[in-house]
């Protein structure tokens, strides 16, 4: 075990946007440490998303990222042998990367051609609060939502 936590590495800015976020983005991204198909895969979806809506792509990324990202989930506690779901508040850090995991995880489960035009009908859909990354924070929501009775063994 260690004696103190890892330190986080500070993340380099995208070329482009010149955001950290869009490249801790791309990292999620990213299959088999191939970073610059990655950052090929997001830029077309920008430019997919600008010809699509008109609307800049990055602007559309962030009210994506915003209307997908949760506020509280349910843990698991066990206690006195039985098991239980407890809402709990998500530390903002979480809350990022569970929202950049869900909507990856949804454009990639879309039907397309490349995973790039799958990306941005995800980001489209979901800056529209529509799409699968939008219902999978619904889902959450309600879970902790009809668990609330189990608020007070919060840890």
């Amino acid at each position: 075990m260690r004696k103190s936590r890892a330190k986080k590495h500070p993340l380099q800015p995208d070329p482009r946007y010149k955001d950290t976020l869009v490249t801790r983005f791309v990292n999620n991204l990213m299959w088999d440490g191939k970073k610059s198909i990655a950052y090929e895969i997001f830029y077309d979806a920008m430019d997919k998303i600008k010809e699509q809506t008109g609307e800049e792509g990055y602007d559309v990324w962030k009210k994506a990222l915003n209307n997908v990202m949760p506020s509280v989930e349910v843990r698991s506690r066990r206690i006195g042998g039985a098991t239980f779901q407890i809402p709990t508040e998500i530390r903002p850090d979480r809350k990022i990367s569970m929202t950049m995991k869900w909507i990856i995880q949804y454009a990639r489960g879309r039907g397309g051609k490349s995973m790039a035009q799958r990306l941005s009908q995800e980001l489209i859909a979901a800056s529209k609060g529509e799409g699968g990354a939008v219902k999978k924070k619904e889902d959450v929501h309600r879970m902790a939502e009809a668990n609330k009775a189990f608020s007070h063994f919060r840890f």
